[in-house]
C-alpha cells in the first residue's frame, strides 16, 4: 500500500469554510483509471482531482477530474483548486503570471494574482455558445422556473465546457428565497443534456454585483455552493446580451449562502470577450492518504 500526498481544499471562499470542497491527489502518475474512480467514489465529493505530469510541452501540469460516478472533461472549481494545490506543493511556477492546465477539455490558462497578500487564481473559461434562448425555448423550462419572477434577460441554454440554462430572476430577494422544484429542473436538465439552471439576480450590495444559485439537478446535485463553470457561461451570456452594460468588464458574485456556504467568485472579461472566473482557495487539510493505486 503506497501513501500519497492529499489536499482537501475550500475553493472560492469568501470566508474559511464558505467555499466548495475539493480533494486533490498529488503525484497520481501511477494510478489506474479504476483506482481514481474508486477513490472519488469513496470521498463522495462533487469532484476529486488527480495531478499528473503534462503530456503537452506547453502545459504546467495535467489534471484528471472525477465525480463519484464518472470522469468529466472540465469543471471550474476543480480547475482553480488543482492549480492552487500544484502551486502549494511546489510542483509548478507561473510564467508571466500564467499557468497552463492540461485537461480533457484542452489546454486552459490560469492567471495568478496577488490581492492584499492572498493568492487569487482566475481560469479562462472555454469558449461558449448560446444554443437556445427565450422563455419558450423548451416546453420543460416554464415548469422548472415555477415560483420565481423573471428578470430583464431571456433564459438561455449556454454551452462551453459544461451546458447550463442561464436564467435571470427579478431581484436578489426573490432569488434567495426561491424554493425550486428540483424534480422539474432535473427533468429539464436530462431532456436538454444540461446541468440544470444557473439562476442569477443583480445586487446593490457592497461586496458583490450578482447573486447566483446553481441548481445542478440534471447531474443529480440539488444545489452547487460555488460553480466556476456555471458562472463562466453566465458571463458569456452577459457579454452577448449586454455588451455595453455595467457588468461587461467584470463583477463579483455571491453564491451558496442559501445552503450554508459563503462563496465569492470574481469574473473578469477582456476586451475580446474572453471570460476569466476565479477567486481565493484555502487549504484545509494537507496530509497523506493510503490507497491501492493499481486496482
Amino acid at each position: 500500500m503506497t501513501t500519497f500526498r492529499y489536499l482537501h481544499l475550500d475553493v472560492f471562499a469568501a470566508r474559511r469554510g464558505g467555499g466548495n470542497h475539493l480533494g486533490v491527489v498529488i503525484d497520481a502518475g501511477g494510478w489506474t483509471d479504476a483506482a481514481m474512480q474508486a477513490f472519488a467514489r469513496w470521498t463522495n465529493l462533487v469532484e476529486t482531482t488527480f495531478l499528473l505530469p503534462p503530456t503537452d510541452p506547453q502545459a504546467s501540469y495535467r489534471v484528471r477530474m472525477f465525480t463519484p460516478y464518472r470522469e468529466i472533461d472540465f469543471a471550474g472549481h476543480p480547475s482553480v483548486g488543482s492549480a492552487h494545490a500544484a502551486l502549494t506543493c511546489g510542483l509548478i511556477e507561473p510564467h508571466d503570471g500564467l499557468l497552463w492546465q492540461e485537461c480533457r477539455a484542452g489546454l486552459l490558462p490560469i492567471r495568478v494574482e496577488d490581492h492584499d497578500g492572498h493568492r487569487q487564481l482566475l481560469l479562462r473559461s472555454p469558449a461558449a455558445a448560446v444554443r437556445e434562448s427565450g422563455a419558450d425555448a423548451h416546453p420543460l423550462l416554464r415548469p422548472a422556473l415555477a415560483g420565481v419572477a423573471s428578470g430583464r434577460l431571456a433564459p438561455a441554454l449556454v454551452e462551453g465546457g459544461r451546458r447550463w440554462w442561464v436564467v435571470e430572476c427579478a431581484d436578489e430577494a426573490a432569488l434567495r428565497r426561491w424554493q425550486p422544484d428540483h424534480a422539474a429542473i432535473g427533468a429539464l436538465g436530462k431532456a436538454t443534456d444540461s446541468m440544470g439552471i444557473c439562476a442569477f439576480a443583480r445586487s446593490e450590495a457592497a461586496g458583490h454585483q450578482l447573486v447566483v444559485r446553481a441548481f445542478a439537478s440534471g447531474a443529480g446535485i440539488t444545489e452547487d455552493p460555488a460553480s466556476g463553470a456555471a458562472n463562466g457561461l453566465l458571463a458569456a451570456w452577459l457579454v452577448q446580451a449586454e455588451p455595453h452594460g455595467p457588468l461587461a468588464r467584470g463583477y463579483a458574485v455571491s453564491q451558496g449562502r442559501e445552503i450554508g456556504y459563503d462563496a465569492r467568485l470574481l469574473v473578469r472579461i477582456d476586451d475580446d470577450g474572453a471570460v476569466w472566473v476565479g477567486g481565493r482557495t484555502n487549504t484545509v487539510v494537507d496530509g497523506h492518504l493510503a490507497w491501492d493505486a493499481n486496482t
